[in-house]
């Protein structure tokens, strides 16, 4: 990314949100919009010293300000309330997020028109987080326990969808009552630092939630803070390792929402023209720029040929343009890395023997950063293709013959986020989805999420669990409490 204003008079300007304040910087970025290629926000290039400012603003109000004094019922009346203002800015939002990071504008539309969702889900679980009484063995004791904020938590976004997966975090973390420093993609820091001004609106105090942008060296840096409580992070599977490896120096919690090669697996008896649209939606859908993308199709062998027409006779018409125009199915890349690491792997498929159906390559038409829809046949799951993850519109199709191969194939990698079965027959689908090591199974759907239902990875696909009433408890501690009930005094070297 260009470190320099490139615009005399940028459309917009924005400085650090911290303790409830938006503050300027002496360094500035600018972001670029991925479909232009031109400059159309300027934010700040954020300092070790601003996060370190950033983080005592959310200690302040975490251990002396009047969020940490407030009743779990009254955060939930600022969690609806912001719910209530993100659902009136909707729009203006989704926008913000295609200029940024070229999804379609239909598509962050109704992310953001369903984020007021999480805030209204989990203002409600706010003053419904209970402890137990425990059943003791002494008779002159009474014993319970308390679910407790975490703390100061450090949030790390990603650049695919960074408001929604920013909210995956925010939602459960602010029902518990922690308080938020967060470090979002220096490709898309727009729309983090936007939420600061309907926090602010809403009524939330200051300190609560806290963003500096900047490049990757102040999320090493937030990372490593002492300050901080938990960590939070959605991205990569190399960086996600990295994060933990520092986080374990001052045994900071984590919960990591890593990378994924999600088989997508279609059984001869299924219905093939809904398979096909699933196939297709699932890699196709936000330019493959998904942690749970579908970039593996496995195929039983009898119906192979018959669902890969399919596929590329639908992938040839899909409309690549605007992300803001309402007939575009498919936009641009996010940003400039991205767009020569997708085109990386699929020269290295095309060196290992893959077939190129369609696409293969950069539009000649539109330029820029957009990718062709790229459909590759005849690959098998030993292929860096199918064992990598690509983040770009890339589907490996691979031949498979019956269900302990589909199984075995599908089950052969490092990840384990998500998986799909498309059958009729209910016995199958059960009995599939269950030997399937993957943390979300669709059965005849893909790529669908819900505030209610956890979501997050097997193996390296990360740790812990978001969204769903799992997730809010990665954001407290359990604390057990003694209570003596005599009064009388006791042998002071004995026990209990």
């Amino acid at each position: 990314m260009d470190q320099k204003v490139t615009q005399a008079s940028p459309i917009r300007q924005y400085g650090l949100y911290i303790d409830g304040q938006e503050k300027p910087a002496p360094r500035l970025m600018d972001s670029l919009n991925p479909y232009t290629g031109k400059v159309w926000a300027v934010v700040p290039d954020g300092t070790e010293a601003d996060m370190d400012t950033a983080v005592a603003a959310a200690r302040r109000a975490f251990d002396e300000g009047p969020w940490g004094k407030m009743t779990a019922t009254q955060r939930g009346a600022l969690m609806r309330r912001l719910g209530d203002i993100i659902a009136r800015d909707a729009e203006e939002l989704a926008r913000i997020e295609c200029n940024d990071n070229g999804k379609l504008y239909r598509e962050m539309l109704g992310q953001w028109k369903y984020i007021p969702e999480y805030f209204y889900y989990y203002a409600g679980m706010a003053d419904k987080l209970q402890g137990d009484v425990v059943p003791s063995d002494r008779s002159n004791f009474f014993i319970y326990t308390r679910r407790e904020p975490i703390g100061v938590v450090g949030a790390i976004t990603p650049w695919n969808s960074p408001g929604l997966l920013l909210v995956f975090k925010l939602a459960p973390g602010l029902a518990a009552g922690c308080t938020f420093v967060v470090k979002p993609s220096e490709h898309t820091p727009v729309s983090t630092l936007e939420l600061g001004k309907r926090f602010e609106e809403a009524g939330f105090p200051p300190g609560v939630y806290n963003v500096v942008t900047g490049q990757g060296s102040i999320g090493a840096h937030l990372v490593k803070h002492p300050g901080i409580d938990k960590l939070a992070f959605t991205g990569a599977t190399s960086t996600g390792k990295r994060i933990a490896a520092s986080a374990a120096e001052n045994l900071t919690r984590v919960s990591l929402e890593l990378g994924g090669k999600s088989p997508n697996i279609v059984f001869e008896d299924a219905d093939i023209d809904v398979a096909a649209n699933g196939a297709i939606a699932g890699i196709f859908g936000a330019s493959g720029q998904t942690c749970m993308a579908g970039s593996r199709l496995l195929v039983q062998e009898s119906v192979h040929d018959a669902l890969l027409e399919r596929i590329v006779a639908r992938t040839r018409q899909i409309r690549l343009g605007n992300p803001l125009d309402e007939a575009t199915e498919m936009g641009p890349v996010a940003n400039e890395p991205q767009f020569k690491k997708v085109m990386e792997y699929i020269d290295i498929a095309k060196d290992e023997g893959a077939q190129v159906c369609y696409g293969g390559q950069g539009d000649p038409t539109l330029g820029g950063y957009f990718v062709q829809p790229t459909v590759l046949a005849g690959v098998n799951n030993t292929m860096r293709i199918a064992q990598e993850e690509v983040f770009g519109p890339v589907l490996a199709v691979i031949k498979f013959k019956d269900e302990a191969e589909a199984i075995r194939i599908a089950n052969d990698t490092r990840f384990g986020l998500a998986a799909a079965v498309w059958t009729q027959n209910v016995h199958r689908a059960h009995r599939v989805a269950h030997q399937l090591r993957a943390g979300t199974v669709w059965i005849n759907a893909y790529r669908v999420v819900s505030f209610a239902t956890p979501f997050g990875g097997f193996k390296e696909s990360g740790l812990g669990r978001e969204n769903g009433t799992d997730s809010i408890r990665e954001y407290t501690e359990t604390k057990s409490v003694y209570v003596e009930l005599t009064g009388a005094p006791r042998d002071p070297f004995t026990l209990g």
